[in-house]
Order: structure tokens, then sequence, then C-alpha cells
């Protein structure tokens, strides 16, 4: 664990951190200290060049249940505690602006799911770039059952450009969960493996990622992340134009084309 970290457990091996959110007593719930555990780990992404690819996912039984209701009301409860539109404004954008850095980072994120991924955990799982699901995975936008809206933590954003406009009303105004399997079949999830096998099922990406070039990985994930929003097609293509002439001109794209072209594996070196 991250010496700074409390509740959460930050493993490198190699280009990847393992980042794994860790109050499994609680389902991995976000109380204040997680969230700004998490607020300050992929804040500090961007400019990380030594990791490459970042895999989220819970300890225990859950992947994230969401908020932690309870310390939120205690909270509430104590004395001393700010209230207010401003005061709350300020503590729900301490908890979006998490799901905004996970997409302003560079290092593609892989979600792992199992049990509970629920209102922001739900939210964490939407704002990663792959999701793999156990067995036991149930997704839902909580957010509704508790007398609030379901468009919150960028849910309404991703879920809709996920699975479609139909599906994501569906999810968000009845705040019903959606299993593993029908993750699957409406191409929220990439796969459903066995809870204990998720681990081993995120190795073959982490492989092949980590077979890209640094530079072209980075790019690969911010091109994406803004054609989903271009006005245009002309304005995808001059991202990607750029994006290739960049690339073009490191020296790992040198050694990508010699090695296709002696038929070996490519030894790249991050420049």
């Amino acid at each position: 664990m991250s010496a700074k970290y409390e509740h959460l457990i930050i493993e490198r091996d190699g280009g990847v951190d393992w980042v794994t959110m860790n109050r499994p007593e609680a389902l991995n719930t976000l109380n204040r200290k997680l969230i700004q555990e998490m607020l300050d780990y992929f804040g500090n992404l961007y400019f990380d060049r030594d990791t490459r690819i970042v895999v989220l996912r819970g300890a225990g039984r859950a992947f994230s249940a969401g908020l932690d209701i309870k310390e939120n009301s205690e909270r509430r409860a104590g004395e001393n505690v700010p209230v207010g539109p401003s005061a709350g404004l300020l503590h729900q954008r301490s908890i979006s602006e998490i799901v905004m850095r996970m997409r302003r980072c560079q290092q593609p994120i892989i979600s792992l799911v199992q049990g509970p991924a629920c209102g922001g955990g739900f939210a964490f799982a939407l704002a990663s770039d792959i999701r793999i699901a156990g067995e036991s995975a149930r997704m839902n936008a909580a957010f509704i059952r508790i007398g609030l809206s379901a468009c919150d933590i960028g849910v309404s954003y991703f879920l809709p450009r996920l699975v479609g406009v139909s599906v994501a009303s569906e999810l968000m105004l009845t705040g019903r969960f959606i299993n593993a399997e029908r993750a699957l079949r409406v191409g929220l999830v990439s796969e459903v493996v066995p809870d204990d096998q998720l681990s081993e099922a995120v190795k073959p990406y982490l492989q092949e990622m980590l077979a890209t070039t640094p530079i072209g990985l980075r790019m690969t994930k911010e091109c994406l992340n803004m054609s989903v929003d271009a006005p245009s097609l002309e304005s995808a293509i001059a991202m990607e134009d750029r994006n290739q002439i960049l690339c073009s001109q490191s020296e790992d794209f040198r050694e990508g084309m010699a090695a296709f072209l002696q038929k070996r594996a490519p030894v790249y070196r991050g420049a």
C-alpha cells in the first residue's frame, strides 16, 4: 500500500498500477478519506510516464457500493459541519472530479467489477476504458432510489454512449440493477468470467497494450475520448492526423517499423 494512502492499495507491476479500493468491510463505499485518496491518485497520473495502464478493482466481494451514506449522515448530524448549497456542491464536485480525472489521464483504465457497483462505484466503472465483469457483478444508478436524480457523477454522459439511450433510460429512470450477463449482451462490459479469475482475465489486455508504444497508447486514449464528442468527421480526422504525425517522429515508431520488417518483437524505449 502506498505510504500516503489509507484506503487505496497501489501495487506497481512493470508499467501497470493495480489500484484496489480497500474498505471491504464497508463494500468499498466512498468515505471522505477514500474520495480524497482517489482524487490525489488520479490527479497525479497525467504527468506520470512510468505508469502506462491502470487496473481498478475493489477488495472483498464488492467493486464499490457507492457513497458511504452512514458517514455522510453522521457528518450532516454533527456539529460545526457546513451545510447549504455551497458546501453541498463542494462535496459533490469532490466526487465527480474523480471521473473527470480518470478520463483526463492518458493511461487506459481497466475496471474489474465483482459484486455491487452502485452509485459512485457504477460511475467509476463507466468512466473506465474497459470493464471486465465477474459473474457476481450487479450495477445500478442507485441515486434515484434515495431521492436524488440518476444523473450523477458522469453517469448520464457515459451510460447512453456505452449502451444507447433506450437501455440507459431504463436503467436510470428505474434504478434497477443490470447483472453481468445482460451487461455483456448490451456491450457494457467486454467479457464475464468467474470472480476468482478476474485478475487472470485482464492479463491478455495488459500484455497487448504493453506491446504498443507508450506515446501511441496515450494518444489513442486521448483521441478516442475526443472523437466520441467530435462535432464532425473532419474534427476527428484532424485529431487523428495530428496523432499520427507526432507518433511517426518518435524513435519507437522507427523501431516498430524495423521490427515488423525483420519479423521480430519490437523493443520500445518510450522515445
